[in-house]
């Protein structure tokens, strides 16, 4: 049957290069349309609660987007700072992408005569006297609307925040917001802070890394791979496969509607490390059997080599897909996505090494054999190495099997000690200006991230107020929330200064009409629009919106377990909804550590049982199984001990790992079997399958170490620790 397959491939040589020819061509032409998709919400399934949460506040209460720009000077309130910051907030006004404006300039400072009721701005002028600038310094101290919400309560940074409105452009927004910084110069520093800052420099750096991996990871592989064969097919074919590979890949994003993620990046790091791996076997065999003095043409030396390795090449082949599908057991959007991409461009590069490389090899000239290879006397250094292994590998056994359980034993207290992490801003280390930025705002403004609660009834009802004031008083006591919002926090303070300002009155007001009678008087001296992220038009919903200061796993889960225990104890359907990045952030974490565990067991439960089911040997699929478990009992002892997080990259790990791992396992097994029937006894066959096979198994790993050593050099921290 083999022989059959063997002579149809090469008799269909020429159909064999036109047919992966034109497909690469096909799917590479697709590549420029693909599109980048930065939002961390988009990494959730579309009918995860976390996602629909977010959907029904952003109905009501539009975008939950904000930009800001922080402003760091020794005090905020000199005269030359507060000058800027004006200049920025109008500006920021006019962009059309802002739909509204926080800052010290349009934020208010309500007071009262008790026969009317003044909103003025919280800055109503600039001031140049000590004194003067000592009196507005009170003042804003006292106003719980700005002080730690606008401005530090150190004053020396002040921000301006920039509520967006719904489907606006990161790329456009970010370019209004620098040139704004450009068009009104300062001494002071201005600082870019915010989700869409995040995901701006997500997305450009994305752009980045894929312009970055490709050309020195494919360099590097076209070195590795002249140093392996020292023939120039031995390089180019098993090169060429890898690039074709990847066009597939990505042509395949674009033919299945999908966009690229930062998981994304990963899949030509994949494809150079794993794609090639097939090829370097055939040609690994080639060159073995391409003996001194053989009679054999082209065309047979390529039909031996193919049924040679057929059985082998596929069983690899399909443990590998397997192990890559199992990332399909993942809650996360792009770690699904990458496991179907990963393991089309795998299947591509396994057609294409069994068919494309054996047909091109037949069509080429017979190379010259490598006589460092066939010749005892005159191996090399690596064929010597191999030699030297076999001998200690057999003469040494219970050693290695003591050391390497050993190791596994020690490795496996770091396990305890790992962390998940999902906070975007963490991408990036702790120099750079996504992170110091994000730092400025979790230090002085609340914290980028934010949680939402929507209450549902009537918002002039004291009854509702009151809920939602005492729950916004349990969320400000938590350490972790740096700032809280509310339409209940502005009718307090409207109570208070209709009442001379005095503690017993810092309440909400106890009945209906004084409740309206209050909106009515604002209205009258103040903009509507303050209210209308606060209470909708109909006054029907209300928006408690909290901003928490850290953005770390234990915080996040802290804060959300807090708030629905909260919510418990309230009337039912008051506060239907709760939702916002940082729900998006707590549901991510559930769904990384869920991910692991279930790619994890599946991955490993599935390639063994093909193993077995491919060997026919329940002793195969075991002997599969032993190393990938010690690999992995190392693997995350060590990120344990090492404080590496498990993260949206990290977390696909234990996949690939066992897909791509078991390859030299099989190849092992494989040629030992052959060896074995072959009349050797166990100790003859282990040697020759370690100075025979054991050359292609080292190259392929090899291979593989040097493809993931590439992304050592991406923007992005997870995708850095992941290689």
């Amino acid at each position: 049957m083999i022989d059959r397959i063997a002579d149809s491939i090469i008799k269909l040589r020429w159909v064999m290069v036109a047919v992966f020819v034109g497909a690469t061509l096909y799917f590479g032409l697709q590549i420029p349309k693909a599109q980048i998709d930065s939002e961390t919400k988009s990494m959730l399934p579309s009918d995860m609660a976390a996602r629909l949460n977010l959907e029904k506040i952003e109905a009501v209460f539009g975008g939950t987007d904000m930009i800001m720009l922080v402003m760091v000077t020794e005090d905020v309130l000199q005269p030359e700072a507060l000058t800027r910051l004006k200049a920025l907030s109008k500006k920021m006004e006019r962009t059309r992408e802002i739909d509204r404006v926080l800052s010290l300039f349009t934020l208010k400072d309500i007071r009262s005569d008790k026969v009317q009721l003044f909103v003025d701005p919280a800055v109503k002028r600039i001031y140049h006297k000590a004194e003067s600038i000592e009196k507005l310094r009170t003042i804003l101290k006292n106003n719980e609307l700005v002080y730690g919400n606008v401005v530090s309560k150190d004053f020396k940074a002040a921000a301006t925040i920039g509520l967006l409105k719904a489907g606006i452009s990161d790329d456009a927004l970010i370019a209004a917001m620098e040139r704004i910084i450009k068009e009104t110069p300062g001494e002071q520093e201005v600082f870019l802070a915010g989700m869409p800052y995040i995901r701006y420099n997500i997305a450009k750096d994305i752009r980045t890394d894929m312009s970055r991996f490709l050309p020195i990871g494919l360099l590097i592989m076209l070195a590795f791979l002249f140093v392996c064969f020292k023939q120039l097919r031995g390089v180019l074919l098993p090169f060429l496969v890898v690039i074709m590979s990847i066009l597939f890949g990505f042509g395949l994003v674009v033919v299945l509607g999908w966009k690229i993620q930062i998981i994304t990046i990963l899949l030509p790091v994949i494809l150079i490390a794993v794609a090639n791996d097939y090829g370097i076997h055939i040609l690994a065999r080639y060159q073995e059997d391409n003996q001194p003095g053989t009679q054999l043409s082209s065309k047979q030396l390529a039909k031996e080599t193919i049924s040679g390795l057929m059985h082998p090449v596929l069983i690899t082949g399909i443990t590998t897909i397997a192990g890559l599908l199992c990332l399909l057991s993942h809650v996360i959007v792009p770690a699904k996505q990458l496991g179907v991409l990963a393991s089309l461009g795998v299947a591509f590069a396994l057609l294409a090494s069994l068919t494309f490389i054996p047909s091109l090899l037949s069509l080429l000239p017979k190379a010259k054999p490598l006589t460092s290879l066939h010749q005892t006397s005159r191996l090399g250094i690596f064929e010597k190495g191999l030699h030297g292994l076999a001998r200690l590998v057999t003469t040494r056994s219970r050693a290695i099997i003591l050391v390497s359980c050993m190791g596994a034993m020690l490795a496996a207290g770091g396990i305890f000690r790992l962390v998940v992490d999902t906070n975007p801003s963490n991408y990036y280390p702790d120099d750079s200006p996504v992170a110091r930025s994000t730092d400025l705002v979790d230090k002085h403004f609340g914290g980028v991230g934010a949680v939402s609660i929507l209450a549902r009834g009537d918002a002039k009802d004291p009854n509702l107020l009151s809920q939602i004031d005492d729950l916004e008083h349990n969320l400000a006591s938590m350490p972790e929330v740096g700032q809280t919002t509310s339409i209940a926090k502005v009718m307090r303070r409207i109570n208070r200064v209709w009442n001379d300002n005095q503690p017993s009155a810092d309440q909400i007001p106890q009945s209906r009409e004084a409740v309206a009678q209050f909106y009515e008087l604002y209205m009258m001296s103040g903009d509507p629009e303050d209210f209308e992220r606060l209470v909708d038009f109909g006054f029907s919903h209300a928006l408690l919106t909290a901003r928490i200061n850290e953005l770390s796993t234990d915080t996040i889960s802290r804060v959300m377990h807090s708030i629905h225990k909260d919510l418990k104890q309230r009337p039912a359907g008051m506060f239907p909804v709760v939702g916002g990045f940082v729900d998006i952030l707590s549901n991510l974490v559930d769904a990384v550590v869920e991910g692991q565990i279930m790619s994890l067991v599946l991955s490993l439960v599935l390639v063994s049982g093909l193993v077995m089911l491919l060997f026919r040997s329940l002793v195969a699929g075991l002997l599969a199984a032993v190393p990938l478990l010690l690999s992995i009992i190392v693997l995350f002892g060590l990120m344990g001990y090492f404080n590496i997080e498990l993260n949206i990259a990290t977390a696909l790990l234990s996949s690939i790992m066992i897909g791509v791992g078991v390859d030299y396992t099989i190849h092992f097994l494989w040629r030992y079997r052959v060896e074995r029937r072959l009349g050797s006894d166990a100790k003859d066959a282990v040697i020759a399958t370690l100075t025979t096979t054991g050359r292609g198994i080292t190259f392929n790993a090899i291979s593989v170490i040097i493809g993931f050593l590439v992304v050592l050099i991406s923007n992005f921290q997870p995708v850095q620790f992941f290689g």
